[in-house]
């Protein structure tokens, strides 16, 4: 979880393949679809942390085995702030394989849809 906080923390996603299980799977707030695959993920994951200014966590709560981590942060989106946590879990090899993420309040959420909304759409 280390290696994941010091790359959010330098703004630098370059590498987060490299921390990601090739069948990792995204689940978040905002909808009920699940997203599957390290390619995808990354994708994803930069488009979020570019959306988000000043992200930064500010709790940590990890299980006693050192499998699963929910992270606590706070960010803004636009002029909304937004607060929630990152819920994921490690395979046996150490890589995430399962990444959940719920945030609030709902203007703050529905701005930040929004936005990956109109980012993934220029995509496609």
């Amino acid at each position: 979880m280390k290696q994941w906080q010091a790359m959010i923390e330098a703004r630098d996603l370059s590498d987060v393949e490299s921390l990601l299980a090739e069948n990792v799977e995204l689940t978040g707030s905002d909808t009920h679809q699940r997203y599957n695959g390290r390619a995808v993920m990354a994708v994803i994951l930069r488009g979020v942390l570019e959306e988000l200014q000043g992200l930064h966590y500010v709790r940590e709560i990890i299980s006693t085995d050192g499998r699963d981590c929910a992270l606590e942060f706070e960010a803004r989106v636009g002029d909304l702030e937004i607060n929630g946590c990152d819920f994921l879990h490690l395979d046996d090899d150490g890589l995430i394989d399962r990444f959940k993420v719920m945030y609030r309040p709902l203007d703050a959420a529905t701005e930040l849809s929004r936005r990956l909304a109109v980012r993934f759409a220029s995509t496609t």
